[in-house]
């Protein structure tokens, strides 16, 4: 049954080609791409090939894109001989990279790369050009062209920080010769958690292990010292606010958070940080911000006559405004989202709160919440009482502040054995 949907998948990627290019140039102009780099999106390689061995890793998006650069690290120090091609799905991780490479010193080591749609032709391409010796995927990315051309040139494979939801495992569960053709390929799945290597080893994946979750080994967000000196200068002693990662839906919320805590608490600056920065003159429009100044234009923050709300809408600068926060909102959670990451709060000393739908960082709430470095909320009204219950007792909020460092610190040595992994995994190419 599997080679009949592989055959009929590989013939629907073909079909679609035509309509995928459009959809590429309609996100492009939506800002979703980056124009002169569509090709890549079709497997057409816009640098050469580095020389000797190549290692290909694929993170979809920004949070999965973190979680891999202790393993770059890592890899540069245990395997310096291995270079990596490193591909990602979205533009902000584009920009993350085109940053955070050169200041790790891994600009010269590690190349990245828009990855393919999964067109069986521009898969090939791709596969033609870079030719690696071994290639691991981030989370969850399972795309069956891609794994299918891979596993025909005998590439070994492996899916790091491993990660399959309930529902996405009910969902899977209806077909499972399709989930055992998916994951057969992989040579070893690296699971986050207990709960994920079951599910994966009830669909049939060989190799699986639950060796812990990459996020809870990343390094403190980066911040420029001189953004955080002036943006401390012109905050002075009042509280902040932080709604960090914030998406569609939970802008209104906090709006009514802040005029609410601002009847007591009249010095309170709450700052926005949206998870698309994209999007900061939209919520600025919103009834409540009353035209609030947005970082992107190169305002700073409001005084006391201005008002106290701040619209952060850049990119990269997340942790200069958890080493501004006395406490912080992660965003996602109030909406039906799935939450965005607790630990890199946690990680700076945060007093942190959390919405109810924190599903997608699940293990991590439950672990901050546990060691009493989180709190989790229902809604907006509770989110305003329990800030401002901080904001009323400075020295609870910094206790609960100060236990956020400890508890994100798991899995300290993750980084170093992914990393071994992967070099076992490109040793396994003949």
């Amino acid at each position: 049954m599997f080679p009949l949907f592989r055959v009929l998948w590989a013939a629907a990627g073909t079909l679609a080609a035509p309509g995928l290019r459009l959809m590429l140039w309609a996100r492009a102009r939506r800002g979703k791409e980056i124009a002169a780099r569509l090709g890549e999106r079709r497997g057409i390689a816009a640098l050469p090939r580095p020389a000797g061995k190549l290692l290909w890793l694929h993170a979809a998006s920004v949070g999965e894109t973190v979680s891999l650069l202790p393993v770059l690290c890592e890899l540069a120090r245990q395997a310096p001989e291995i270079s990596v091609l490193l591909t990602t799905g979205t533009v902000t991780s584009a920009e993350l990279l085109a940053v955070r490479l050169p200041a790790l010193g891994l600009a010269g080591r590690v190349t990245h790369g828009f990855v393919p749609l999964d067109v069986p032709a521009w898969v090939a391409r791709f596969l033609d050009h870079w030719r690696p010796d071994a290639a691991a995927f981030v989370e969850s990315e399972l795309w069956p062209n891609l794994l299918a051309a891979c596993t025909r040139r005998r590439i070994p494979l492996m899916l790091i920080n491993a990660r399959l939801s309930a529902r996405s495992f009910a969902r899977w569960r209806r077909w499972p010769w399709i989930a055992r053709g998916l994951l057969g390929g992989f040579a070893s799945i690296r699971a986050r958690s207990a709960e994920d290597a079951a599910r994966f080893a009830a669909l049939g994946a060989p190799g699986v292990r639950a060796v812990g979750d990459l996020k809870f080994a990343a390094a403190e967000l980066p911040a420029d010292p001189a953004a955080l000196a002036a943006l401390r200068a012109a905050i002075g002693p009042r509280p902040v606010f932080l709604a960090a990662s914030t998406h569609p839906g939970e802008e209104a919320i906090i709006l009514a958070v802040h005029h609410r805590l601002t009847a007591r608490h009249r010095d309170l600056l709450t700052i926005l940080v949206p998870r698309h920065p994209a999007r900061g003159g939209a919520i600025a429009s919103l009834p409540g911000a009353a035209m609030a100044p947005r970082r992107s234009t190169g305002a700073g923050p409001p005084d006391l006559r201005e008002g106290g709300l701040y619209i952060a809408d850049t990119l990269g600068e997340l942790g200069v405004f958890y080493r501004l926060a006395s406490l912080a909102f992660i965003g996602g959670s109030l909406v039906p989202h799935g939450g965005q990451n607790p630990l890199e709060a946690a990680r700076l000393g945060v007093a942190l709160v959390i919405g109810p739908y924190h599903q997608n960082f699940a293990e991590a709430v439950v672990a901050l919440a546990g060691a009493g470095a989180a709190r989790t909320v229902r809604d907006g009204d509770e989110l305003a009482t329990v800030v401002g219950q901080w904001l009323d007792d400075p020295e609870a909020r910094a206790a609960m502040a100060a236990l956020g460092p400890a508890a994100a610190a798991r899995f300290a040595d993750l980084p170093a054995a992914t990393a071994a992994a992967l070099r076992g995994l490109v040793g396994r190419r003949r």
